[in-house]
């Protein structure tokens, strides 16, 4: 029988649960459950880096995600540690400027997700205003491993200001702030958000001045990872005029930087966790500006850009976090199964059409010799072969299994076959008629 029984159909719909529960498995195997801890490289203690790592610790720690923070020297360190397989570490902070996709190929971004501000502060009475000043000075430059002495190397030396025309420390954060106070050094070169406890206070110091950067704008068309950045007057304490006059800064962004082979659902719960803690405005950033779908230094991952355009999927808060990928993936499986197997039903019909009319086909030229078996002379033994014949066409036709929709395919031959059978009985009267005759 040509026809889909249901027991066919039956097995046709085990079969695809079986192929899309194969397909589970594999992805279970090969696509794991994320990682419920994750190493984390910040900064220093007390750095800007630390503060945003205890931020985005508490947002992950909703979801049953808990950060280990790392502290270390800086950018510089954490993306040599995300280089490092045997690091452990999956996720860390860096600034503009420090590397990129070629230095660093296996780390990808999540995007850029605030300003860093530079900000130089410097001991005396004296005004300075060109960089060319701090020649012959003591200046704590940032720690060992930290994008800020990177950044502080950069933008003095291209003044001319180096270790043989200047004295570098390797100081940074609170360090480099008790070491101004106490006039170790000169001046310090230090990388904080506006609000953190160490600018806040050195604002408000009266022997403590800022320097408003000159050539701001030159800086970035040499280093692009920069940005020129405006402190409005009294924008700190608007009622103690701080700071009095309007400071211009130089600065870069910090990006939020992963390893490539990151759970990628530990990559969307912390793409959640950067919309949430940035995407407000602040001193310097515009509302919305943060996070950024673009990275111009790193390869950003495919995760963070489609939920900062589409936001959570319908699966948000119907499953649990880490069921969301895999049931996506299972439904990409079988979305592409059906666009395979769809097509083949829809031509399922026609085909079975075809093979019905084959089948009748090959009936048909049965018949046609029986039929034209009849235009010669035969022998009343032929005549029994050729009843056989037609017994045999009409028993394959009863079980043929042609649908109703092709019921008048199957009458007109049963006509035909009928009409074969009546002239073989005639045929069969005329061979024996003369043996009758005969015998009377």
């Amino acid at each position: 029988m040509l026809g889909f029984s249901r027991a066919f159909l039956l097995r046709i719909f085990a079969l695809m649960v079986f192929a899309v529960g194969v397909a589970s498995l594999l992805l279970l195997y090969f696509m794991p459950t994320p990682p419920s801890t994750v190493i984390t490289a910040t900064s220093q203690r007390g750095g800007g880096y630390e503060y945003m790592g205890q931020r985005y610790r508490d947002r992950l720690a909703r979801v049953g995600v808990s950060l280990q923070l790392l502290h270390t020297g800086g950018s510089v360190e954490n993306i040599k540690l995300l280089e490092d397989d045997k690091s452990g570490v999956k996720i860390g902070f860096a600034q503009g400027g420090i590397s990129n996709s070629q230095q660093a190929p296996n780390v990808m971004s999540l995007g850029r997700v605030s300003y860093q501000p530079f900000w130089i502060f410097y001991r005396g009475n004296e005004h300075l205003t060109r960089m060319q000043q701090f020649t012959n000075r003591h200046i704590a430059i940032g720690a060992e491993g930290s994008g800020t002495q990177v950044a502080a190397t950069e933008i003095f030396g291209l003044s001319g200001i180096t270790p043989q025309t200047a004295k570098f420390s390797p100081l940074g954060g609170a360090a480099a702030v008790r070491a101004l106070k106490d006039g170790s050094v000169d001046a310090a070169f230090l990388a904080y958000s506006p609000n953190a406890p160490i600018i806040q206070t050195l604002m408000r110091d009266p022997d403590i001045h800022l320097m408003s950067m000159p050539q701001t704008e030159a800086l970035t068309k040499i280093f692009p990872h920069l940005v020129q950045l405006r402190l409005p007057q009294r924008v700190i304490d608007f009622a103690a005029n701080i700071p009095d006059t309007d400071v211009t800064l130089i600065g870069t962004t910090n990006a939020v930087l992963v390893r490539k082979d990151l759970h990628p659902q530990i990559v969307l719960v912390l793409a959640q966790a950067l919309t949430e803690e940035h995407r407000r405005p602040g001193l310097f950033e515009r509302a919305g500006e943060f996070p950024t779908q673009i990275d111009s230094e790193f390869d950003i991952s495919d995760v963070p850009v489609d939920f900062y355009k589409n936001g959570h999927s319908f699966l948000h808060g119907l499953l649990p976090f880490w069921l969301i990928t895999h049931v996506k993936r299972l439904l990409a499986v079988s979305i592409a199964a059906a666009a395979i197997f769809f097509p083949i039903f829809s031509y399922a019909p026609k085909l079975y059409t075809w093979l019905v009319r084959a089948r009748l086909r090959l009936l048909y030229r049965r018949l046609r010799a029986i039929e034209a078996s009849l235009q010669r002379d035969i022998t009343v033994e032929q005549q029994s072969a050729l009843e056989s014949d037609l017994d045999a066409v009409d028993r394959a036709a009863s079980t043929l299994g042609v649908p109703m929709r092709h019921s008048e395919l199957f009458f007109s031959l049963k006509v035909h076959i009928d009409s074969v059978r009546t002239r073989l009985r005639m045929r069969r009267a005329e061979l024996l008629a003369p043996l009758a005759n005969r015998a009377a």
